[in-house]
């Protein structure tokens, strides 16, 4: 799966507007899906959304989980996509400010159900929601690795688990804080094993090769 974005989300990014947002991914969108590949669009915009689908986008992969913008999850119901809902504190711009936990996994387990409660009054089937646990989001570097060893806790939820840690800084506390992007492709390559094993249905990178050769080595060793 492709998955096309139009608004940076990393920390501190500011956001570019819903009209940018769509000038910049329709057309890319549009050309991948009459290519068939099956692509998902990365807006937390009930606009956006909508316009991504009609555009030939199967998945809404929203890192605020409904929470920006509560319409985006009638947009999804509306057209009988699928959606992913991340767990989300806030913007970009400010997201650490609400980077406080006790127990993580527990935590963010609860409030994604929260986010699929609001899906389901929306009228999204169970079988069309993906949970994220928004690596990155609202969490400074060490409560990143808390809550991947606390990934059961999501899972619990019965919902497919998406985990995206593709080049994230927290992954730099493991490797060196100097490490450039590509070598923590192979770091992100190494968490998205371990997510899978731990048993999450997908993994969100920027290099997919890498990955995917880390997965099917992984899946030999495995018998």
């Amino acid at each position: 799966m492709l998955d096309v974005g139009g608004e940076s989300t990393r920390p501190g990014s500011e956001p570019v507007g819903a009209a940018e947002e769509i000038r910049r991914i329709e057309p890319v969108i549009r050309a991948l899906a009459a290519d068939g590949a099956v692509v998902s669009v990365d807006t937390y915009r009930a606009e956006t959304a909508r316009a991504a689908i009609a555009a030939g986008a199967a998945v809404v992969n929203d890192v605020a989980g409904g929470l920006a913008d509560p319409a985006l999850l009638e947009v999804v119901a509306e057209h009988g996509v699928d959606v992913a809902l991340g767990h989300w504190r806030g913007p970009s711009a400010d997201m650490y400010a609400h980077a406080a936990y006790d127990r993580i996994g527990r935590e963010v387990a609860a409030e994604l159900a929260a986010r699929v409660d609001a899906a389901r009054a929306a009228g999204i089937a169970d079988a069309r929601i993906v949970v994220d646990p928004g690596i990155g989001f609202a969490k400074r570097g060490p409560q990143n690795w808390a809550l991947l060893r606390a990934l059961d806790d999501v899972l619990e939820l019965g919902h497919r688990v998406l985990v995206g840690t593709s080049r994230k800084r927290f992954l730099a506390s493991a490797i060196g804080d100097d490490a450039a992007l590509e070598r923590r492709d192979l770091a992100t390559a190494v968490t998205s094993v371990l997510a899978v094993q731990a048993g999450a249905w997908g993994v969100r990178v920027h290099d997919a090769a890498s990955t995917r050769d880390a997965l099917a080595v992984a899946r030999e060793w495995q018998g």
